[in-house]
């Protein structure tokens, strides 16, 4: 089992910038996708982004391409997600999970961190 904890949430002004984290750890040796997903208040999850461990474009959301950006560091396994240029529809509580392949299904992720807020005031 793969345990996740992500964190970097906090209050920003709208076009300002917060940088996320998930680090994993456990039996992750099962898990190549790492994705985020998050909450906004009222509102069923929805996906975010995803990223592999070994290779390939990381895909993101049409909402919010252009604008957010996923890294890894591989030898600290973490993950992490640059959102840029936030905008109050932005506001939501961001969860990282894991899954064996690359999917927008919330249901195919196996794996999930504790959450963590993001308000973007106007």
């Amino acid at each position: 089992q793969v345990q996740l904890e992500d964190s970097g949430g906090g209050l920003v002004q709208a076009g300002g910038s917060l940088r996320l984290s998930c680090t994993a750890s456990g039996r992750t040796f099962s898990t190549v996708i790492m994705g985020w997903f998050r909450r906004p208040p009222g509102k069923e999850r929805e996906f975010v982004a995803a990223i592999s461990w070994t290779g390939g474009s990381p895909l993101y959301a049409d909402s919010v391409k252009g604008r957010f950006t996923l890294s890894r560091d591989n030898a600290k396994n973490t993950v992490f997600l640059q959102m840029n240029n936030l905008k109050s529809e932005d506001t939501a509580v961001y969860y990282c999970a894991a899954a064996p392949n690359l999917t927008t299904r919330t249901n195919l992720y196996a794996s999930w961190g504790q959450g963590t807020q993001v308000t973007v005031s106007s």
